[in-house]
């Protein structure tokens, strides 16, 4: 009898299929599935003071060790499967092939179930496990599952009360002169599309020059307006809030599936461009109870490589408070935004006249997300800043780190799909910062990467750093705003010009 060949579990590979889900049985054995590997650094992971890397210098440095591709590689082909594409500085290995032999390679069952929403979909039965030369190798197989993976953090107002262009909430926020030139500015989006006669109308109202925007396919998706009339309201917000206040910037939109495997190539694809970004935003979120381990685990190191490269990675906090749309009655904190090397974006109400508050509209409107993380260890940079322990005890990332508008009752106009409308949510703030980090780049002569140290640094507990206005008043649910940091609207909303005179000096 043959002996079983050794295998090593990939533990926190398996992502569960969630209550009510009904099992339709295995998928067909020639069914074609992709999927994403992640492989190991060759060292540590980059020092948060990292940054201005080439992609060949982080490949280098941190990316996965060519011998250890070349083996992967070799034992993918002996096993039948296709190699679609091959980035050792990112560590990724694209591969595709029938079901019964991915089935094989991973020690795995794919299966089809119907969700309790109706939704029909792809999933693992447990864990994938390892065979050499694999075990050990590679750290994350993406894409096996293909349920929506994040969720739009955009709303669209019914009747907004008061609403802003984009230059007009930066004024509020007095950013510094600038207007993005030399930079580059990346967004990421996993659906819809943007129609360029809608940016050349809307850029031609605010008599704002025209953004130079360009659309990157990753693992074929598209620019694909009209399809999806909700992710569409989420890229023209995201261009129009970014483009309208860095004009002069290179902005790139990266398309993307809706799955962990897209979302994570679609931001190392943005990592390796050639310039780096200064900025990158990112829109999309989820609860991080909702993401396998290794997909989190993946995602973050993903967004530290785009750090170390100089690219400060702005994401939105999440639109359903603090329990970020989970129903056990439990705090949750939005994934990306919960990453230790991302600035999380809250969200605040800017009325015309009167105190900025918390962006609370209750359980029908919305509201900031916001909380202590519950996979991430607090940060260095904030244990000095009274961040609360988890709901569960224990220290954790306290999320957000920074704030701005994002109550659609005090939205954003925008343009999408021919039409005039108002937004608002944290899907906004995330560009907003995105294109304040180009001006302050541009100012400054250098990109930042990672800035939370930069805007923490000597921040005690109650305090207001230099360079932000605090919001004291309102709460997400769980938690209030206080003076100083808080788990609404972190370090607070910008002062553009104070925040320069910040980080040049510590530059």
């Amino acid at each position: 009898m043959d002996t079983p060949t050794p295998r090593t579990r990939l533990t926190g590979s398996y992502r569960p299929v969630g209550e009510g889900a009904r099992l339709l049985g295995p998928l067909g054995d020639d069914e074609q599935v992709a999927a994403t590997l992640v492989l190991r650094r060759r060292g540590e992971a980059p020092d948060p003071t990292v940054r201005g890397l080439s992609t060949e210098q982080l490949g280098d440095r941190y990316g996965a060790d060519p011998a250890e591709v070349d083996a992967v590689q070799k034992a993918l082909t002996d096993a039948g499967i296709d190699i679609v594409q091959v980035d050792a500085a990112t560590r990724r290995i694209r591969i595709s092939g029938p079901a019964a032999r991915i089935n094989a390679l991973l020690g795995i069952h794919l299966q089809r179930s119907t969700g309790a929403d109706g939704s029909t979909f792809r999933h693992c039965d447990d864990d994938v496990t390892l065979a050499d030369p694999l075990a050990g190798r590679v750290t994350a197989v993406l894409g096996l599952d293909d349920r929506p993976q994040a969720r739009a953090h955009s709303r669209r107002a019914a009747a907004a009360s008061t609403s802003y262009t984009p230059p007009q909430v930066a004024a509020k926020y007095d950013f510094p002169d600038g207007d993005g030139s030399g930079q580059h500015l990346a967004i990421i989006e996993l659906g819809g599309g943007f129609r360029t006669d809608d940016l050349q109308a809307y850029f031609s109202d605010l008599e704002v020059p025209l953004p130079q925007v360009a659309a990157v396919g990753v693992d074929g998706a598209t620019n694909d307006p009209g399809t999806d009339t909700d992710s569409d309201g989420e890229v023209m917000l995201d261009i129009e809030v970014a483009g309208s206040l860095a004009p002069r910037a290179t902005v790139t939109v990266y398309f993307a599936p809706n799955s962990d495997a897209g979302f994570l190539d679609a931001i190392a694809e943005a990592t390796r461009a050639d310039p780096a970004p200064t900025a990158m935003s990112i829109s999309w979120g989820q609860s991080e109870d909702q993401w396998s381990a290794t997909s989190r685990t993946s995602m973050d190191d993903a967004i530290a490589d785009a750090a170390a490269r100089g690219t400060t990675v702005a994401a939105s906090a999440g639109d359903s408070g603090s329990s970020e749309g989970e129903s056990d009655g439990a705090a949750h904190v939005d994934f990306p935004a919960s990453s230790p090397h991302a600035l999380g974006c809250g969200g605040t109400r800017l009325p015309s006249s009167g105190a900025e508050t918390v962006w609370n509209d209750g359980s029908s409107g919305g509201a900031t997300g916001g909380g202590v993380s519950d996979v991430f260890a607090l940060p260095s940079w904030q244990t000095s800043v009274g961040v609360p322990d988890r709901s569960g005890g224990g220290p954790g990332r306290g999320v957000p780190d920074v704030a701005g508008d994002a109550d659609p009752d005090t939205g954003y106009r925008v343009r999408v799909d021919g039409q005039s409308a108002v937004f608002g949510g944290t899907s906004a703030v995330a560009p907003l910062w995105a294109a304040l980090v180009c001006r302050l780049a541009q100012g400054a002569g250098t990109s930042f990467g990672m800035l939370q140290p930069q805007l923490y640094a000597g921040v005690g507990a109650g305090a207001v750093p230099a360079g932000f206005h605090d919001i004291t008043a309102g709460d997400n649910g769980a938690y209030s705003a206080v003076p100083g940091w808080d788990a609404c609207t972190g370090l607070g909303t910008p002062i553009g010009t104070a925040l320069a005179g910040v980080l040049s000096a510590g530059s």
